[in-house]
């Protein structure tokens, strides 16, 4: 059976999970196309991950703005963590569908270890892109079911240790550019780890 990925507007479902359990991620650039870009995507480009229950998980893409940048492209690359869902129209002005064109991460084979966007799990937004991608003050659902055995602390935790990836391809800043981002630890983890963790993840990045 195809697998397939969930699209939703975060109005509805979100009351339904308990703020205890969300987890809020950022991202950082991997293309360095343009430090001011690169800095605006940094700083405005979050995905938050959330315990949806019945054994499913909802990631959040959030683009808090101010300044002119969309999310047109979003890859995971899973280590079996991630299963099947269903989709569900999203609001009218972000319109995403499941595949994307790139098929992967523009820029993720810079990455040690490469970024292999894992088979369906991929999706980009509708024409006309940038319209339709995640602008400023947008956001878009994406609800998974978990591989059996698999609970939402093993989603939190592959996502501390790099063992599950978030990437996106984010187009329509101000001057045309675009850049890929890639989801980095909590603060949390990173304070568990240590700063030379940090270090060591952002030379792997670079």
């Amino acid at each position: 059976m195809r697998k397939l990925m969930a699209f939703l507007v975060c109005f509805g479902i979100s009351t339904a999970v308990s703020q205890a359990t969300i987890q809020t991620f950022g991202f950082y650039n991997i293309t360095h196309n343009d430090p001011t870009n690169e800095t605006i995507g940094e700083r405005q480009l979050f995905v938050d991950v959330s315990d949806a229950g019945a054994d499913q998980v909802l990631f959040t893409f959030r683009n808090t703005g101010p300044e002119p940048s969309a999310i047109s492209e979003i890859y995971f690359d899973d280590d079996m963590l991630l299963g099947a869902a269903f989709i569900i129209d999203s609001q009218s002005n972000v319109d995403f569908v499941q595949f994307a064109s790139p098929s992967g991460l523009p820029g993720g084979k810079l990455l040690d270890p490469t970024f292999e966007t894992s088979a369906d799990l991929c999706a980009e937004s509708a024409p006309p892109v940038p319209k339709k991608g995640i602008n400023p003050g947008e956001q878009v659902g994406v609800v998974f079911d978990l591989q059996a055995g698999t609970t939402f602390q093993d989603v939190v935790d592959g996502l501390n240790n790099s063992t599950l990836r978030i990437g996106i391809h984010v187009v329509g800043f101000e001057n045309g550019g675009s850049e890929s981002f890639v989801s980095v630890p909590e603060p949390a983890a990173i304070c568990l780890l240590g700063l030379g963790a940090l270090a060591l993840l952002r030379k792997r990045l670079a």
